[in-house]
């Protein structure tokens, strides 16, 4: 009996040490069911049109791909249905007339990291204002003027443009970034 107890004992002890030394590596990771992994791309890298020689998440370059035209939609739609929102980015647009691009650049990253980030992204995170801070002139010196109700709308229409320019027309990626948009309607819109 003795010597069962120490056979046990003895079993016990070598597997928990088994156990214990487990390299965490060796433990598969669950898959990455976010929104950003399946229906964006996610973390698989691929050339960046942008920055040669260099690779971007997917996911990452869809999102920026989509900020890009919609930002150019708005900024080129002299006389057109975007006329409204151009006034937003008086600072901006003033700045890349002159050449410094700045601040597009950083508007960009911006609003790429947010999403990327909102859309379950491991490895991107906003770090830039607060969505009431971003979008209020006394807080934002970018910004020059609050936000309506109607002019949200209009924005989340160039989102929608500048998505269908990237080739993204599918209902069940537009719908949720369309739904993440909304989801920020309250804090930015202030008028």
């Amino acid at each position: 009996m003795k010597k069962s107890k120490v056979w046990l004992l003895a079993a016990m002890s070598v597997f928990a040490l088994g156990f214990s030394s487990c390299d965490e590596d060796e433990m598969p990771e669950p898959p990455d069911t976010s929104f950003y992994a399946t229906k964006l791309g996610g973390e698989m890298k691929v050339a960046d049109p942008l920055n040669s020689g260099q690779t971007v998440e997917q996911g990452f370059l869809n999102l920026r791909t989509v900020v890009i035209n919609t930002v150019t939609t708005i900024a080129t739609n002299e006389g057109g249905k975007y006329d409204a929102l151009q006034p937003y980015f008086t600072v901006l647009l003033t700045e890349v007339g002159a050449g410094q691009t700045t601040g597009l650049n950083m508007l960009v990253m911006d609003f790429s990291e947010f999403l990327a980030e909102a859309t379950g992204s491991k490895n991107f995170m906003y770090s830039g204002l607060s969505m009431s801070a971003a979008h209020d002139p006394a807080r934002n010196g970018r910004m020059t003027g609050k936000i309506n109700n109607a002019d949200y709308d209009l924005f989340i229409q160039a989102v929608v443009e500048g998505a269908a320019q990237a080739g993204i027309t599918s209902a069940d990626v537009v719908g949720p970034v369309g739904e993440l948009l909304e989801s920020v309607r309250a804090p930015i819109v202030q008028r």
